[in-house]
């Protein structure tokens, strides 16, 4: 595509996203059009579609700011492809949500906006994104979805619970990546997780999973999982990842469950006869967050190229968080002393990190707060990456 048709593109889709309550109606509008035009399709989204709907808004703008860059985009779009595997779609399917999204699109944006230059830069724009998805969906040879049964399921926090699956056969996931998963009790409810551990030949994977106030899937996971219940996962997704031979050093960034996909690349690292120096900082609001201490504590130790900084935003645990008195303090000496703080700030005062190639994991207020430190800090924004936030 050519600036002019990106520049129209994006300057319609802002124009309908900046509107009261625009992004929001926008997704109203598309589903509307989509199930009353194309009802086969109705099947492929779950009952409960407001966390599909802001998804839908955000996956929409992370693809319209990145249209002038296909280095990036394109792989992104054929993960994606691959993924929707998933789903059954078909080429019609691309077709009938390109479609819906183009009316509703129009419906907001207006006659005097959506001229006839913008509907044929939309179309362009629709016929690259679907293009992308249905060629990588085609090529592409491994199982549209996998079957992983559960073998373990520990609870570590009161809403926190380590889930471990043993798989149909094995996934061949990069350490850092992501995948889409389905319990039996929240049908068509796909829900995005990334791996604790590389993939590995046995077929086993690790889930931390944390539930969400109020979510639908996330709860279920933690509170009601069984071991011999069967998920469904779909292909592997994300960029996040440490190439082999590099010499530049990383700054590492976890909090929660989002230290998963860096643990995960950081055994993996374990593998190689020589690595850069890595400072991982991994957070919490409370110390009884950060609750794989004692696996980070290890690698530490075995690897004098990790530097483990732990931080907490309070220095005492909550009310409800037990602490059995019978039980001996576990030794961190390998670890880095616990900070107090909002990891952002403690990062970012810790240095410029000029040096470092950076990633960040998290919740999205979480990772976009922590890039605007280190930005501001002197981190130059190529140096920083993280998932999409959606």
């Amino acid at each position: 595509m050519d600036s002019r048709t990106v520049a129209l593109i994006r300057t319609t889709f802002k124009a309908v996203a900046a509107e009261d309550g625009g992004p929001e109606k926008l997704a109203r509008s598309f589903y509307a059009i989509l199930f009353t035009e194309y009802p086969q399709v109705r099947d492929f989204f779950p009952a409960a579609l407001d966390a599909q709907r802001d998804r839908l808004v955000k996956a929409i703008a992370y693809v319209v700011d990145r249209l002038e860059e296909p280095d990036k985009l394109l792989p992104f779009l054929a993960q994606l492809g691959r993924d929707h595997r998933k789903y059954g779609v078909v080429a019609e399917h691309y077709a009938a949500v390109g479609k819906s999204l183009k009316s509703a699109l129009q419906a907001y944006a207006g006659t005097e906006l959506w001229t006839d230059e913008v509907d044929r830069a939309w179309d362009e724009g629709i016929g690259v994104i679907s293009d992308t998805m249905i060629g990588a969906a085609d090529k592409e040879s491994t199982p549209p979805v996998w079957t992983g049964t559960v073998i373990e399921h520990r609870e570590v926090l009161r809403n926190l619970a380590v889930v471990r699956l043993k798989l149909d056969q094995p996934i061949q996931y990069a350490a850092g990546q992501y995948m889409s998963v389905q319990i039996p009790a929240r049908p068509r409810m796909w829900r995005y997780l990334s791996p604790a551990i590389p993939a590995n030949s046995t077929g086993e994977i690790e889930f931390h999973i944390r539930g969400v106030t109020g979510g639908w899937v996330s709860p279920a996971m933690v509170g009601h999982t069984r071991v011999g219940e069967q998920w469904l996962i779909g292909s592997p997704l994300g960029g996040l990842g440490v190439p082999r031979n590099t010499r530049r050093k990383l700054l590492m960034i976890g909090c929660g469950t989002g230290i998963a996909p860096l643990r995960a690349q950081l055994m993996a690292m374990t593998q190689r006869r020589s690595n850069p120096k890595v400072d991982l900082f991994v957070g919490g609001h409370y110390p009884c967050d950060l609750y794989d201490l004692e696996v980070l504590s290890q690698l530490a130790q075995a690897n004098k190229w990790l530097t483990v900084h732990p931080v907490t935003e309070s220095n005492e645990n909550p009310w409800w968080h037990f602490e059995d008195p019978s039980e001996s303090p576990k030794d961190y000496t390998s670890l880095q002393p616990r900070q107090v703080g909002q990891i952002g700030k403690v990062v970012a005062a810790a240095g410029s990190w000029t040096d470092r190639d950076v990633q960040i994991v998290g919740a999205p207020s979480m990772v976009q707060t922590t890039k605007f430190r280190l930005m501001a800090a002197g981190t130059p924004t190529k140096n920083i990456r993280h998932d999409p936030l959606f």
